[in-house]
């Protein structure tokens, strides 16, 4: 089984993840994983990713799409394999299904964690990180025991940069924009597999294994 993960920053895309992987027994291929240990490699591929990485670009569609055919031939994906990150654009979901086709293969289902914006600043401006040892709290789902105190070690908590509504407002839009467009293509081909993201983290599981079933 061949899944496409897809779901905003929030949504609880990596704790799925990892579940789903230790379900169904298929490795998770991240294209900068894999693009990183071909680089490490030297492989022909990885040395011409690294060509554009060193000068600071975008590695190209088609050195990805490379990649991404190698590593999905290797034993490990012979039961199937769960991509995430990848393809994020249109252009990039046209090159993998041309080349899965000339595998005879194709993508089973790409499932789509789904959560309200509003629900997803809440969860993500919620996040507060101790100062001291790094510890990671919520104020929402995961508080401390004392407002702005690290339980652990008593160090001050305070909010990343990242976490502010400003940012995350913007992150929640690029991901829209460059995705929104992607879930249509799918839909087109009947592989589209809406899950309802809000929930236990276990009944959310349920939803996504009931569809892939």
């Amino acid at each position: 089984m061949n899944i496409i993960l897809l779901g905003p920053p929030g949504a609880g895309k990596g704790t799925q993840a990892k579940m789903l992987i230790d379900e169904y027994q298929i490795p998770q291929i991240s294209t900068g994983d894999i693009l990183r240990a071909a680089v490490k490699e030297g492989t022909p591929l990885g040395k011409e990713a690294k060509s554009y990485m060193d000068k600071g670009e975008l590695v190209p569609d088609s050195v990805v799409i490379g990649i991404v055919e190698e590593r999905i031939q290797e034993s490990d994906c012979a039961k199937g394999y769960m991509l995430d990150g990848f393809p994020r654009t249109v252009p990039q979901a046209e090159a993998l299904d041309e080349m899965l086709s000339k595998l005879s293969a194709q993508i089973d289902h790409v499932v789509s964690i789904e959560v309200a914006n509003e629900e997803l600043i809440k969860r993500l401006t919620g996040r507060r990180t101790c100062r001291e040892c790094g510890a990671g709290y919520h104020v929402m789902f995961d508080p401390p025991k004392a407002e702005g105190v690290c339980d652990k070690c008593g160090g001050e908590l305070y909010q990343r940069d990242d976490d502010n509504e400003e940012t995350v407002s913007s992150r929640l839009n690029v991901y829209e924009a460059q995705t929104l467009p992607l879930i249509d293509y799918y839909k087109v081909k009947g592989k589209i597999r809406p899950i309802d993201g809000v929930g236990e983290i276990k009944e959310i599981f349920g939803r996504i294994t009931t569809v892939l079933s």
